[in-house]
């Protein structure tokens, strides 16, 4: 990952590690930069706008600081110069500043990779996508179990996080745990909370 990076900061979008996305280019600064990304290294970086963006949007709105990288493995240029995309995220990375010298926002980054799980972290995380198979199953997420089970813990962990039906906010808070197993503990809550939620007349009406 280069140290400047194209950045993408949308509303409601988090990126995880090893996840694909799509996406539609059409906003002429962000159409400069994928093209600037197609002729070098394909890479840019996805982040959250923070709250309160709808009154800067056009200029450069506070970001989470924490973001993931994605490489563009697909594109499709339109005729009237758009893009659609697919990402596919590489790697967490922390904004240290920003560069100011193009039309889009870069970022001088460092990476932010993820503590390293140690052997009684993995069977505590063999027990959490358990209790996260079965809970999916509970709220009826339409997850198909076959593919599930032959994903690897990481791959599952970042494909829910990134593709449940979960606030971005609760999103953004999930890439920035610092491994693999507090994500999954996180997950675990977010989703009891919401079946709890669910089954309770009322709770969800005064939760929001």
């Amino acid at each position: 990952m280069s140290d400047l990076l194209p950045l993408f900061p949308l509303p409601g979008v988090v990126l995880f590690p090893n996840v694909f996305l799509p996406l539609h280019i059409f906003e002429p600064r962000y159409r400069e930069m994928v093209a600037d990304a197609l002729a070098g290294d394909r890479v840019i970086g996805m982040v959250l706008l923070r709250p309160g963006w709808e009154h800067d949007y056009e200029g450069r709105p506070p970001v989470y600081r924490v973001g993931s990288s994605g490489v563009i493995t697909h594109f499709e240029r339109l005729a009237d110069g758009r893009y659609n995309i697919i990402l596919r995220g590489v790697e967490r990375f922390r904004i240290l500043e920003e560069d100011e010298t193009r039309s889009y926002r870069r970022g001088i980054v460092e990476p932010f990779p993820e503590q390293t799980l140690a052997p009684d972290d993995r069977r505590v995380l063999r027990n959490l996508r358990i209790k996260l198979e079965a809970l999916l199953a509970a709220a009826k997420a339409g997850t198909d179990t076959g593919t599930a089970s032959a994903m690897s813990d990481e791959d599952l962990i970042n494909a829910l996080a990134q593709y449940l039906d979960l606030e971005a906010l609760e999103k953004q808070a999930l890439l920035e745990r610092q491994c693999l197993r507090t994500r999954a503990e996180s997950l675990v809550e977010l989703l009891e909370m919401k079946i709890m939620m669910s089954r309770t007349p009322g709770l969800s009406n005064v939760a929001h």
